[in-house]
């Protein structure tokens, strides 16, 4: 599993941020009960009092143990009045426990020198909602996906129906996604627009996400457009040019639809040249057929995105067109 930098950073932030308001908090109610119980004050100078006991029974050698425990019984007797004037006087019991967002590592995101559940779940959550800033993510998931907008009636073109080859699709994708990892290959949809290219490749990207994978998803316009401003800013220190070749899952929309250039093809060629060599997956999705974009992009990008990539051809109508037309009624 793999976040970016930023994410990373922000839930350090996050995590710092729950101690400190958890110890703020804390420190508000003991002045409280203080200024309340002014026998709370008592039972804590005891404990003190105890703490400075059991260092000094650490040199006590075989009687130390003995000791030791009678002090544990009187700590906890203490804590247990404390406690009990606490409930007298209409607090909480827990009124002086420091309110940790997780007790299990006590906000501090580790427990034993490993991640804690707490600092996971953020983690995952912060790498949902970063591909969600940057896509529709959140709106294209596998359980919204609807086949019946696929009609049943045989291509005689390919010999099956639209929806049969987009149930065969569907069930391919939620399967890439849910076993995605290192090993995962490459995905290359391709067909006319609005056929549930995007829909299915974030849905990938969802499940992938939230699986704690660093997924980056972007138009082909936007990602050509920043990694040529990126080229020409010399103060630039080739940020988003090492996230494309580098992210654990590439996904490239809509290719075709950007203004076409000499550096254009050339990042293209380098981008899906050099995650080959890394053994890094992409999914690109286009409404251009695979002659089209040969005439494109040349035949060594096609080339490459024939022997390395899973094909997936969309068919039939164009759904946004039936959604719209089925509002209108």
């Amino acid at each position: 599993m793999s976040y970016t930098p930023e994410i990373l950073r922000e839930a350090n932030q996050i995590i710092s941020r729950r101690r400190s308001e958890a110890q703020s908090t804390y420190d508000a109610r003991h002045l409280e009960i203080l200024r309340e119980i002014p026998e709370v004050k008592q039972y804590e100078n005891h404990m003190a009092e105890t703490g400075l006991a059991v260092i000094k029974a650490l040199g006590m050698g075989s009687d130390s143990e003995r000791y030791l425990n009678e002090l544990s019984r009187t700590n906890l007797h203490v804590q247990s009045c404390i406690r009990a004037e606490l409930k007298k006087h209409g607090y909480p019991e827990n009124y002086l426990e420091v309110p940790y967002t997780c007790k299990k590592c006590e906000d501090t995101g580790f427990v034993g020198g490993f991640a804690c559940s707490c600092r996971k779940e953020l983690l995952r959550k912060l790498n949902i909602d970063a591909l969600c800033k940057t896509s529709p993510a959140a709106s294209c998931r596998f359980d919204n996906f609807n086949l019946d907008y696929y009609s049943d009636k045989i291509d005689e073109r390919y010999g099956f129906s639209p929806r049969e080859k987009a149930e065969e699709i569907f069930e391919y994708c939620k399967a890439y996604a849910e076993d995605f990892g290192k090993k995962s290959g490459s995905l290359y949809m391709c067909g006319a627009t609005g056929l549930g290219k995007t829909h299915l490749s974030l849905a990938i990207a969802n499940v992938v996400a939230e699986n704690g994978f660093d997924v980056l998803y972007g138009s082909a316009q936007n990602i050509l457009s920043k990694l040529e401003r990126e080229k020409f800013d010399r103060g630039n220190r080739n940020d988003e040019e090492k996230r494309v070749l580098s992210c654990e899952l590439l996904i490239i929309d809509d290719l075709g639809s950007e203004f076409s250039t000499q550096f254009t093809v050339s990042a293209l060629y380098n981008i899906i040249n050099t995650r080959i060599n890394l053994s890094l997956p992409v999914i690109i999705s286009t409404n251009l057929s695979p002659a089209e974009m040969e005439a494109r992009y040349s035949q060594r990008i096609m080339s490459r995105i024939i022997g390395n990539y899973e094909s997936m051809m969309f068919i039939g109508r164009d759904i946004r067109q039936i959604k719209y037309y089925e509002d209108k009624e």
